[in-house]
């Protein structure tokens, strides 16, 4: 159930008789041959077809996060923490206000991470509440999938590539690139990961073929959804 496919009148009907929603959240940020908007694209995607057999409500996924290390690539955007912590509080406290107590963060970008010590704090004052975090692509099941298809993979590679994450018309090379250590990003300027990264992956193949992220996908969806029905 989308939230931005209901009314108010809708919501208010589901809250007499389901207090779980899930709230995604993405980023927008460099993908190399990807969307800008891989991380917001399988978020919320990913929120949907695990929630949509249960009837739980899917808010709409906040596109903006923290990747302050890819500042030289065209299209990025990223938030500072003290912003971002306060905008997922504030999120949580005005669905919590509504009737909501049992609240799934499906996150979609390892650099949004850090704000999990934000929600530990909200907890802290809404003792009636249960929050999960979960990163999808770093959950047990979909970490184990990814290991058993190909381990050789992360930002931007085979692992985002699906087709609600490709553009038209623009097609990913045919290589594998030697592994980044993402430990650097904390360490260099804007610039320099822009020179060593180049293209923005990084690394692994580019793309595998559809059987590979389809199995992902079912298992990353039923993970999903299994912490919906039994997580709390």
């Amino acid at each position: 159930m989308r939230i931005d496919q209901m009314n108010w009148m809708q919501v208010e009907t589901v809250l007499k008789t389901e207090d779980r929603c899930i709230l995604p959240l993405g980023c927008t940020e460099q993908h190399a041959y990807l969307s800008l908007a891989t991380d917001t694209i399988l978020a919320d995607k990913i929120s949907i077809d695990a929630a949509e057999p249960l009837g739980v409500p899917v808010f709409p996924c906040l596109p903006y996060g923290l990747t302050a290390y890819f500042g030289a690539y065209p299209g990025t955007v990223t938030l500072t923490f003290e912003t971002y912590g306060r905008i997922v509080k504030d999120m949580l406290t005005a669905i919590h206000r509504q009737g909501f107590k049992r609240i799934l963060v499906v996150n979609g970008h390892g650099g949004n991470s850090p704000a999990r010590s934000c929600v530990i704090e909200w907890l802290y004052d809404h003792p009636d509440a249960k929050v999960q975090w979960h990163d999808w692509w770093n959950a047990p099941n979909a970490l184990a999938e990814i290991r058993r298809i190909d381990a050789n993979g992360s930002h931007a590679s085979w692992i985002e590539n699906f087709p609600w994450t490709r553009l038209p018309g623009v097609e990913s090379p045919d290589i594998e690139k030697p592994m980044f250590d993402p430990a650097n990003l904390r360490t260099l300027d804007n610039g320099r990961i822009r020179e060593i990264l180049q293209d923005g992956n990084f690394g692994g193949k580019f793309f595998r073929s559809d059987e590979d992220t389809a199995s992902l996908w079912a298992v990353s969806v039923a993970e999903t959804r299994e912490l919906l029905v039994n997580g709390w």
